[in-house]
Order: C-alpha cells, then structure tokens, then sequence
C-alpha cells in the first residue's frame, strides 16, 4: 500500500528528506516480457532474447534489459507513493543511473525508494527519490537510480 499525500502541501509535508517510502510488491521478470520490451526498442541482442545461447554465456541464461528494468520503475514507484489532488505528474528525469547486477530471467525484483529531495518549483514541487530495485535473493541490486518527479497544482 503506498503512502499517499494530498496536493503540493502534503508532499511539502513529507520535510526535507530522507523519508523512507518502504518496497513495492515483487515482479517476475518474464522470458516473453523481455522479449516483448526486446520488440518496442528493437534491441534483440542474443543475451536477452535466446535463451538457449544465453544460457552458455557469460551470465548463464537470459537477461533483461537494463531499460527493461528502469521502465518498470514507474509502476513500482507508484506503489511507494501516491500524490492526490495535483494537476499534472511528471518524469522530470534521472541523475544517476547504474546498473551493478543483471536481472536473469524468471527473477523477481522490487524497488525500494527513499525521497532524498523535496524543492519548491514555480507552481509545484520537485521531489528526488533514492530507488534501489532489488532482486530477490541476490546481495546486488539491479539498478540503483535518482529519479526526479514533478508535481503541479
């Protein structure tokens, strides 16, 4: 369930920063999920989308993209927090971005995220976010991310 804050006062209420917003729920990294983010990018390089090549590879079996992994931020962010009664969300964007491990398909990953920033804007709030997305059972994350978000009245 995410914490859910009410227009530009609620999410100025938050403070500063850090706040802790928790974890999203897991999702299954699937072979035809892959391969379908493999056909709207047209990235079918092998080590995603054959399986059996992969498997002999140098992460012994296939993996997502790591874009793959940063589109699915934007569901898993919006199981952390959940602004109401604003006029327009927006992707404002990303400061840093790294990929340490790679996600194997038929993983589960989750994102963790923590607002670090909250920035009055001309008619909003800029809010930065810590998010870390987890694999399960691995020490590693597959992607450690600042994201940037927009909220306007």
């Amino acid at each position: 369930m995410p914490r859910t804050v009410t227009g530009i006062p609620g999410l100025l209420a938050l403070g500063p920063g850090p706040v802790d917003l928790g974890h999203s729920t897991w999702r299954e990294i699937t072979q035809e999920r892959v391969n379908t983010f493999a056909d709207a990018t047209d990235d079918h390089q092998w080590i995603h989308t054959d399986p059996e090549r992969a498997a002999t590879g140098p992460f012994g079996g296939a993996i997502a993209h790591g874009y793959l992994t940063v589109a699915l931020l934007i569901p898993m962010w919006t199981e952390l927090l959940e602004v109401e009664g604003v006029g327009m969300k927006v992707n404002y964007g990303l400061n840093k971005l790294r990929f340490p491990a790679p996600v194997r398909v038929g993983s589960k990953i989750r994102a963790v995220g923590t607002v670090a920033e909250i920035t009055e804007i001309r008619n909003g709030v800029e809010v930065v976010v810590d998010l870390t997305v987890e694999i399960d059972g691995q020490k590693r994350p597959a992607c450690v991310a600042q994201a940037v978000y927009r909220f306007y009245e």
